[in-house]
Formats: structure tokens, C-alpha cells, sequence
């Protein structure tokens, strides 16, 4: 089975193909960063419209670095939620409209689902059961896996995600977005203990992440260094390791609480070298695995759009010509 996947839920535009039998055949993926950077952040019309412009293009160009025509796929998955409403629209018209007009199996795909399962591309992936941290732009969840599909999300952030409060601390710091590369340089300058910052959410049981508290008193901090250049390294240094020290705690917590002997983590802020190498560190002293999907994987994708398709099918789901989306789907919600 070959399956193509379509990703547009956000500010990138990708699209790939993988077979059951050779794996990934082939990816690309465009960032609209630059597009977006001047505003701060995503700017939802201009995502929309640019999904229009780059994405014939990407599935022409991933189907011939696959050496295949569209005639020899054997399915079509695309990104059906959460994302921005608008852009996911583009992806499934796109999509399902394809399937149609091949008459292939389509299924759309949770966003999630997707990036839970990005770590199972890698060449030598985790077994389950298992744990994931999955911790994005816009979700910071921990989830129990049993096996695919039998999810338990077992905690999540209650206000801003981890990706959010990178954005959001980076632009404080005057920063360029996204947030979470800029405040990984700055931090690399900073002075270890020089800035302390709260841990939120540390200090009473539970699984449940709260990062807005961070930001106020990264405000805080920030307005008392004023122009000092060592002081603004030092508070993105301290605001990067109170983030990771959350993260680690809550993802020990979590595998304890389950008794999982394995961890993947997902998700942009999954790519983070200082998070990488503190749960590695807790890992080898706890007694668990790390498991991380390609930098390159990190991200929005269509690679784990299309393996997550490609499993769907397998199981026997079938989307109808409905192609409506999802803005809004909490993974609990999943079937």
C-alpha cells in the first residue's frame, strides 16, 4: 500500500509518500516563517492562500521524487484537525478531491495521531506500550499509548502550550519568531542560575501543564534587565531551562504513574537540544527510554500524516466525499 499525505493545518504546506513495504519514499515540506514573521505569528488568511499556491506543486513534486504517477497510489490521507480552520480546509478540498477523481481510499488524519506516531518512522522505533509527550505551538500533552489507536491523554496545558510560551517570551526579548530556535541561541550566551524561574505546576501532583505564570514573570525579569544584553541571555537561558525542568518532571511523573519503560517526544519544541538532553540524562537515571523523531519530523509534516493514513486504512477506516475539518478535536475524542 502507498499512501499520499497532505499537511496544511498551520503555516507549513507538505506533503509524502510512504508504502507499507519500503517506508518513506519521499517528503517535502515549505515553511511559511518567513511569511509570517514580520506579524509575530501566524497570520491565518495568508496561511490559507499560501497552502493554495505551494501545494499542487509539493504533491507533484514528492510523487515524482517517489517515482510514482497518481495512479499508482493505493490511498490518500490529509491533516482533517485541529489546525486553522481555513488552511486545513485547502488540504482536505485538495485531498479528498484527488481520491475522488482516482477512486482511492481516503481518511482524514488527526494532527495529534500524526505527530504521536512521527517517532515510529525512524528506523528503529519504540514498541508499545509506551508514553508521549507530545509538546507543539499549540498543545502540550502527555499521553498513555497502549497500542495504535488506544490513547489516554493523561494530562495537557491548561492555558499556553510550551510552543506558545517560547513565541510569546521570545517577543519580550525582541526575539525573532518562532520563538523557540531564537530563545535556544540566546540561552546558549546565558549565565547558568544567573535568572531562577518558576517551575508551574511542579509543586502539587498531577499531570496538567500551565506556562502563563512562566511568561508573567519572564515580563517581570525582563523589565528589570532593561537594555543589559548579559541580562536578557541569562533570562532566556533561566526561561528555557524552567520549561525543560516542567517538562521532565511532569514526563517522569507520567511514566511512573503507568509503569511505561519507554518516552517518545514530538512535536517542534521536541526538537529542542536542551530538552533532548536532560530527558536523555533522567532516562539513563530513572531507568526509561527516550525515544525522538528526525529534527526534520519535528515539525509539521506530511510524512507522519501519511504513516498515521496509512495505518488508518490498514484498520479499515474510510472517510465519505465529506471533507469537513476539525479546528477543534481533543485527542480523547479519537476513534
Amino acid at each position: 500500500m502507498r499512501v499520499l499525505g497532505i499537511e496544511s493545518s498551520c503555516d507549513e504546506t507538505a506533503a509524502a509518500v510512504y508504502c507499507r513495504r519500503e517506508g518513506l519514499l519521499a517528503h517535502a515540506v515549505h515553511s511559511q516563517v518567513a511569511d509570517h514573521a514580520a506579524y509575530g505569528g501566524v497570520v491565518p488568511e495568508l496561511a490559507s492562500r499560501d497552502h493554495v499556491r505551494k501545494l499542487p506543486g509539493l504533491v507533484n513534486g514528492v510523487l515524482r521524487d517517489a517515482g510514482l504517477t497518481p495512479a499508482e497510489l493505493d490511498g490518500v490521507a490529509w491533516t482533517r484537525g485541529p489546525g486553522l480552520p481555513g488552511a486545513l480546509m485547502v488540504g482536505a478540498a485538495f485531498a479528498r478531491t484527488l481520491a475522488w477523481a482516482r477512486g482511492l481510499p481516503a481518511v482524514g488524519v488527526h494532527h495529534m495521531e500524526g505527530h504521536l506516531l512521527a517517532p515510529l518512522l525512524e528506523p528503529d522505533p519504540p514498541a508499545m506500550p509506551l508514553v508521549a509527550l507530545l509538546v507543539s505551538g499549540g498543545h502540550t500533552m502527555l499521553v498513555q499509548v497502549a497500542d495504535f489507536g488506544r490513547y489516554r491523554v493523561l494530562g495537557e496545558s491548561v492555558d499556553d502550550a510550551a510552543g506558545e510560551a517560547f513565541d510569546k517570551t521570545a517577543r519580550l526579548l525582541q526575539l525573532p519568531y518562532p520563538g523557540g530556535p531564537s530563545i535556544a541561541r540566546l540561552a546558549a550566551e546565558g549565565t547558568p542560575g544567573a535568572v531562577r524561574l518558576p517551575r508551574p505546576m511542579t509543586d502539587r501532583p498531577g499531570l496538567d501543564f500551565s506556562f502563563s505564570g512562566l511568561k508573567t514573570a519572564v515580563l517581570h525579569a525582563v523589565e528589570a534587565a532593561g537594555d543589559d544584553s548579559q541580562g536578557r541571555a541569562d533570562i532566556a537561558h533561566g526561561f528555557q531551562e524552567a520549561v525543560v525542568d516542567t517538562l521532565v518532571i511532569k514526563c517522569r511523573r507520567a511514566l511512573e504513574q503507568t509503569g511505561a519503560g519507554r518516552l517518545v517526544v514530538s512535536g517542534g519544541v521536541g526538537a529542542n537540544a536542551r530538552l533532548r538532553e536532560r530527558l536523555d540524562e533522567a532516562g539513563r537515571a530513572s531507568g526509561f527510554t527516550a525515544h525522538y523523531p528526525r529534527l526534520e519530523l519535528c515539525t509539521d509534516n506530511a510524512a507522519m500524516i501519511a504513516y498515521t493514513g496509512l495505518r488508518r486504512l490498514e484498520a479499515g477506516h474510510r472517510d465519505d466525499l465529506d471533507f469537513s475539518v476539525r479546528p477543534r478535536w481533543p485527542l480523547a475524542e479519537l476513534r
